[in-house]
């Protein structure tokens, strides 16, 4: 037996268009957080004022989200694991535009150390931005996917990302009390690894909601 669509389609087109605007959402935001750690790494002002202006973008996408999911509640009614999809997406949207906010915190940190001479412990972020976008990465893949075992994988990585925040954190601040001429640049490195650092945690609540969607499980809080 066949199973029947959605009344003429309609429910599945605009499924559809929530979850590509999603896409478009979280395309933008990784582009941002590449902009901006470029800013920082080639110490170039362009990328950093294209991170800050793309941010009006992302969340101009997080308000259709919203109104097109609740759009879908209340014309569809849907169950299941399609109501599951629909109070995802909604749920995702608010991570991923916190996510483009830390972007742009990142691009404006990079532009004030931009106006002083570089600093050699900039390296000490080059880690923790590789593993913390792939954290992204990795979360919106698994919700695209409905990969439940890489969005557990996901949730795995934050600790070890929290511990290189740390030490990042335990490195500048003994270079702050060394050396207080370039005490507001150190401090400016300090900010970024932990907007770095809350981009893992906003991974982790994606790949939390990707679970929720495509298994129905609920694994918020868990140890």
């Amino acid at each position: 037996m066949v199973t029947p669509k959605h009344i003429l389609g309609t429910f599945d087109e605009a499924l559809s268009d929530l979850r590509n605007d999603l896409l478009r959402m979280a395309g933008l935001t990784e582009h941002s957080l590449y902009h901006a750690i470029n800013g920082l790494l080639h110490r170039d002002d362009d990328l950093c004022t294209k991170t800050i202006a793309d941010d009006e973008e992302v969340d101009q996408l997080e308000k259709q989200i919203d109104k097109t999911g609740l759009e879908i509640l209340f014309r569809y009614q849907p169950v299941a694991s399609d109501l599951r999809q629909v109070v995802s997406a909604m749920k995702l949207s608010p991570n991923i535009e916190r996510v483009a906010d830390e972007a742009t915190n990142i691009a404006e940190c990079a532009r004030k150390l931009n106006r002083h001479s570089s600093l050699a412990e900039v390296n000490l972020i080059v880690p923790i931005q590789g593993h913390a976008i792939s954290m992204f990465k990795d979360g919106i893949d698994a919700f695209v996917r409905e990969d439940v075992d890489l969005a557990r994988a996901v949730i795995s990585r934050d600790k070890q990302l929290d511990e290189m925040n740390a030490s990042a954190n335990r490195q500048l601040t003994e270079r702050m009390i060394q050396d207080r001429d370039q005490l507001r640049g150190y401090l400016n490195l300090i900010l970024i690894s932990r907007c770095l650092e809350r981009v893992g945690d906003h991974a982790t609540n994606i790949a939390e909601d990707a679970v929720y969607a495509a298994a129905a499980e609920d694994i918020r809080h868990q140890t």
